[in-house]
């Protein structure tokens, strides 16, 4: 299975959720119920080497949608407000209780920079 390209914008200083849905080839959601974890690391690029923002089941910044096939991510304000880069790229990547880890969505990010200062 090829990843999906699907790009993201993320408004700095913001609570930022994005709730993705994996659907198989009859656009049905897939049953994520067997998989174990997940993660997905933003980076200005493919080779860099620190991430700008990570999510994961582990962090509970990931969770997983179990027969409804949704994958939620999100990050506090705080964390948001921290980025200083305009843009990046990503991938988001699931593992099974097999073991077998595979990449289910890939693409760009754009950082928004805010413009009100309080709140």
């Amino acid at each position: 299975m090829t990843a999906g390209l699907y790009d993201l914008t993320i408004e700095k200083g913001t609570d930022y959720t994005q709730v993705f849905t994996v659907r198989d080839s009859l656009r049905r959601p897939v049953d994520l119920t067997s998989y174990v974890g997940g993660c997905m690391d933003i980076r200005a690029a493919q080779a860099t080497s620190s991430a700008i923002l990570s999510f994961s089941t582990a962090a509970s910044t990931m969770t997983l949608g179990g027969t409804l096939g949704t994958i939620t991510i999100a990050a506090a304000r705080a964390v948001t407000s921290a980025v200083v880069e305009d843009a990046g790229v990503y991938d988001l990547e699931l593992t099974n209780d097999s073991g077998k880890t595979a990449r289910y969505l890939e693409g760009t990010v754009t950082f928004v920079d805010e413009v009100t200062r309080s709140g």
